[in-house]
């Protein structure tokens, strides 16, 4: 059983919202993106996409992309929200409507965690951005890195090193959100995935190890909609 990790495959089944308008790298997306996931992702093999999944603005629009991602190698594919994850609702309502849609290997990440074995688990949450020179949301952070110590503190409770997944990126060029990068570092947190950056933002982006976690950037794009390998 490996872990993988690929972040923002911005599905559009069933919306109209072509992704190519953001460079070479998008131009049959799915297609790339299902090919290699097949060619990676085992059936008994756990996946983590945080964020960005569906352009869909409910559950019912997003019910083909859901399908798509169920079908696809893996026996549970983790989700995390993203800032474009419109259909987002609560935990309990999207269990349902996958239970009722037999979308069986999707499961949300929201104030909880997964197992991966008895020595790792899978944390996350969307995290937020924290940008130089703008007026910062303190709600919405101080909300996000609660949800992220929610996540993380059962599984080292548990007894278990937590991996972390987040849509936005915790530290991006001379940036640093603090309230979330204060959590990774109180729980001795030493890899962390995120996605959200695309394109020209590669550049920007923390892909490597920086004040002792391991960072990496997870896009479908960056990674050329090739899964990044966890374990």
């Amino acid at each position: 059983m490996s872990l993988y990790c690929i972040s923002d495959p911005h599905l559009s089944f069933s919306c109209d919202k072509p992704m190519d308008i953001f460079g070479d790298r998008w131009q049959d997306y799915v297609a790339k993106l299902e090919k290699n996931w097949k060619e990676t992702v085992g059936e008994e093999d756990i996946i983590v996409l945080p964020g960005d999944i569906s352009w869909a603005m409910n559950l019912n629009e997003a019910l083909e992309d859901f399908g798509f991602i169920n079908a696809l190698p893996g026996k549970q594919k983790i989700i995390v929200k993203g800032n474009h994850d419109y259909w987002w609702t609560s935990r309990s309502k999207m269990e349902r409507f996958f239970e009722e849609n037999s979308l069986t290997t999707l499961k949300i990440l929201h104030n909880n965690f997964f197992p991966y074995d008895e020595n790792y688990g899978i944390c996350g949450s969307r995290g937020w951005i924290n940008e130089d020179g703008k007026v910062h949301d303190k709600k919405i952070l101080d909300r996000e890195a609660a949800r992220l110590e929610a996540s993380i503190l059962p599984c080292v409770e548990s007894g278990r090193e937590p991996i972390v997944f987040l849509h936005y990126p915790p530290l991006y060029a001379e940036e640093i959100c603090n309230e979330v990068y204060d959590v990774l570092k109180k729980y001795n947190v030493k890899k962390c995935f995120y996605g959200h950056i695309h394109g020209a933002s590669y550049r920007y982006a923390i892909d490597g190890v920086y004040d002792g976690i391991d960072f990496r950037l997870a896009s479908c794009d960056y990674l050329e909609f090739v899964p990044i390998k966890i374990f």
